[in-house]
């Protein structure tokens, strides 16, 4: 990952970094953290998940145990990739964090993100 970010001018990393990527997250100059309504991210994972499979049928126990992973996402007590885990390594981190609710608009979401000083 440090060949393929690191090397340009500028770029965007997306997802969760927990648990890797050092090198690349050292060259980082800020990160933007979004978050979601956990009733509303569901809503979207779901119809996601429709669009994915494009009509053929769902491996109802694969998505059950996929949807139950989904839901501790947003319990703090939650031993997986949470909420409150990537919370409290963001805490860690010395680049600032732009905090940002992703039910907004992409527009307004993109004009956050570039109207935003992080130094």
């Amino acid at each position: 990952m440090h060949e393929l970010f690191v090397p340009r001018e500028a770029w965007v990393l997306s997802g969760s970094m927990l648990e890797w990527g050092g090198s690349v997250l050292a060259q980082c100059d800020a990160f933007v953290f979004l978050t979601l309504d956990p009733q509303e991210r569901l809503r979207r994972l779901e119809a996601r998940e429709s669009v994915r499979r494009e009509g053929q049928e769902i491996d109802q126990v694969a998505w059950t145990e996929f949807r139950d992973w989904a839901v501790g996402y947003d319990d703090p007590s939650f031993t997986g990739r949470s909420r409150a885990g990537h919370e409290q390594w963001l805490s860690r981190q010395a680049q600032p964090v732009l905090h940002l609710d992703s039910a907004q608009s992409i527009e307004l979401l993109v004009d956050a993100v570039l109207s935003w000083d992080p130094r």
